[in-house]
């Protein structure tokens, strides 16, 4: 749709471009910019300019940080023994949110796939090695995702560090809680079995 406001369409088009941000909530979302006062603009559109400028990744772990380490490896009250690997920084905020995890982390910025001539040189691999080596990291927890490429990646880790004698293990997967079996999937009833637990 166009508004005879080009300034208004880039700006629509620029949301498009956000992850799950179809045309109508592009514009919803313009049109919000709009009704903001010029002060709220200014602030927002400076806070964009800053986060792009100001956030790289953190030289330990590879989360995102506004300086040379993030938060978590600075927080000497985690426990460094035990390190959980994630695809994504987003996936090692998920988890934080969980409450259940106080170790460390290590992001790999991706997973390993072929098909798209992703291999282990493109991955933070070395890195995490390195910590293993150097860390005296006793469990390597592989929380990347239950797919292909996330499984075929959890593998190569685990087969990386195998000579290291590091415990290397991987989410329990499962049905989730306050489902019912009658709506599982064939595979998550599958995994939930394999991953059975004593009572």
């Amino acid at each position: 749709m166009n508004y005879g406001l080009p300034l208004l369409q880039a700006l629509i088009e620029h949301f498009k471009k956000l992850p799950g941000v179809g045309e109508k909530s592009a514009r919803r979302l313009a049109f919000t910019i709009l009704d903001m006062d010029g002060q709220e603009v200014r602030e927002f559109a400076e806070t964009l300019v800053q986060v792009k400028e100001r956030i790289g990744f953190c030289n330990r772990c590879g989360n995102l940080a506004e300086g040379e380490l993030c938060g978590i490896c600075r927080d000497e009250t985690r426990a460094g023994a035990v390190l959980c690997v994630v695809e994504r920084a987003a996936d090692l905020y998920v988890l934080e949110a969980s409450g259940q995890y106080r170790g460390r982390y290590h992001v790999l910025h991706g997973v390993l796939s072929p098909l798209d001539g992703i291999g282990p040189g493109d991955l933070n691999l070395e890195a995490l090695e390195r910590r293993v080596r150097e860390e005296g990291i006793e469990e390597v927890i592989v929380a990347t995702n239950p797919s292909i490429d996330g499984d075929t990646t959890a593998l190569y880790i685990a087969r990386m560090l195998k000579q290291s004698g590091v415990k290397v293990t991987r989410p329990a997967r499962g049905l989730p809680m306050g489902s019912t079996l009658e709506y599982i999937d064939r595979g998550t009833i599958t995994k939930a079995l394999e991953g059975r637990e004593p009572i």
